[in-house]
């Protein structure tokens, strides 16, 4: 039985709705120094429902409207986890760290939710930036952030494998108590698999790791369509969210 194309473009159409029923979102501006940092908070429906929030970033380039982050933030909203994703442009890492912490105390502050468990995370240097603040975190309270999202740590630059254990010193540094989830594509060009093995073997934290068969450092898949690709990742970080809040 043939489907024509518009049959097809209207099943797609109502499939977006049945999601975005299931979420609300708002842009909101987070105070930083005598600056502001865009963001978009993506929560349930249901806004009693709301106990864990997940804050992502971007990476180097682009900003928070990076399509896996939308995708991402999407689901997990669709799925009962408030999700708040932010722009930072800057480059520098503590300048990134210290605007992922405005962020933060910019959540903790809403009396709209009762959020009791934070994650926090992002793709490339983005998680970097993530690692970094609960690494800092962990030293003044236990219990400041509960975990890690790592989209396609950035173990070293393409080529350069020799800065890898600085890279990933912060990773390390995550106490026992801390869980990390870790998506990576097996042909990262910034990430190699040996490498990145070795340096969990090393890790102190509660480590689990997603290898994207094919992914590249942006996680797409040569021959597969991008929405196959984030269905797959986003199933995966919301399985291992759910495990957390188990």
């Amino acid at each position: 039985m043939s489907v024509k194309c518009s049959e097809v473009a209207l099943w797609i159409s109502v499939k977006k709705h049945l999601v975005m029923d299931k979420f609300k979102a708002e842009t909101v501006k987070v105070p930083f120094g005598t600056k502001h940092l865009d963001a978009a908070l993506c929560f349930p429906s249901s806004v009693t429902d709301v106990h864990t929030a997940v804050i992502l970033t971007h990476g180097a380039g682009g900003d928070m409207n990076f399509k896996h982050l939308v995708s991402l933030a999407h689901a997990l909203a669709s799925d009962s986890f408030l999700c708040l994703r932010f722009t930072c442009k800057g480059l520098n890492m503590g300048y990134r760290v210290k605007a992922y912490r405005a962020v933060l105390d910019y959540l903790k502050s809403q009396q709209k939710f009762a959020i009791k468990h934070i994650f926090v995370g992002g793709r490339s240097m983005g998680c970097r930036a993530a690692a970094a603040l609960a690494r800092q975190l962990s030293d003044e309270s236990e219990d400041a952030v509960q975990g890690v999202i790592c989209l396609s740590f950035p173990l070293h630059p393409p080529g350069q494998k020799h800065v890898h254990q600085q890279r990933s010193e912060d990773l390390r540094g995550l106490p026992e108590h801390m869980s990390v989830l870790c998506v990576s594509g097996t042909e990262d060009n910034m990430c190699d698999r040996v490498l990145f093995e070795g340096m969990v073997k090393e890790m102190k934290a509660q480590v689990e790791v997603f290898w994207l068969k094919g992914g590249s450092h942006g996680l797409t898949v040569k021959g597969r369509p991008e929405e196959s690709v984030l269905e797959e990742v986003n199933l995966h970080v919301i399985s291992w969210m759910n495990k957390q809040a188990a």
